[in-house]
């Protein structure tokens, strides 16, 4: 690694740093009650905000409480309840499915393996270490959401656009100890300040050392 790569490395590493304490509060930011209710969610708030789909699911968990209820639900009942979200048929047609696989195939658990939970309808990878993360505690990797993929590349943590390759790129940089919420201390850090078209430059805590990157 030459001079000017290591130096790019320091000003991530300390940016993350600073980021982490600045926002060492920052949580996931849907609602839940177990891994079941957290996978329903995640599936939900593709395309959706989390602020939407928290206000439907009290009322969707009341109705539905367990593996079986969503598995045996009827589609357009389902979707009756989620109507408000993106993609609503799509997503109570997922939902279903996922559980009853989930029934067939892992004991009516929600499974804490990757490779299951990537075998799963709608369930992508950034879905997929959700559900690790906030359910089961595993961090295998880190979430790559919109959030996550523009500020990494603003503030200079990666130069990809890809998912994949970022959560490489952040892996490589984030401690251990910082990768379970880092994608929420990012999330928080762009509601607050690094907003996608004025970001607040002048306030934040890392306008030292950040390349603002298409700013």
């Amino acid at each position: 690694m030459g001079t000017f790569e290591l130096l790019q490395r320091q000003k991530a590493v300390e940016a993350i740093n600073t980021l982490e304490e600045k926002y060492r509060n920052a949580k996931y930011y849907l609602n839940f009650d177990g891994a079941l209710q957290l996978m329903v969610a995640a599936i939900l708030s593709a395309q959706t905000k989390d602020t939407l789909v928290n206000e439907i699911t009290p009322g969707l968990f009341h109705r539905y409480k367990n593996v079986d209820d969503f598995a045996n639900a009827e589609p357009a009942e389902l979707t009756e309840y989620i109507k408000r979200v993106s993609f609503a048929e799509n997503k109570a047609k997922n939902i279903i499915n996922c559980c009853r696989i989930i029934n067939e195939k892992y004991n009516g658990k929600v499974p804490d393996k990757m490779d299951d939970l990537l075998s799963l309808p709608g369930i992508g990878r950034k879905t997929a270490n959700t559900i690790l993360i906030n359910a089961f505690g595993i961090v295998e990797g880190i979430p790559v959401d919109t959030w996550v993929i523009r500020l990494s590349y603003r503030i200079g943590l990666s130069k990809s656009d890809k998912p994949d390759k970022i959560e490489e790129d952040l892996k490589a940089i984030v401690d251990k100890k910082y990768r379970k919420n880092i994608a929420y201390v990012l999330k928080e850090h762009g509601h607050l300040i690094c907003h996608s078209s004025k970001p607040k430059c002048d306030s934040c805590p890392i306008k030292g050392i950040c390349p603002k990157n298409g700013v």
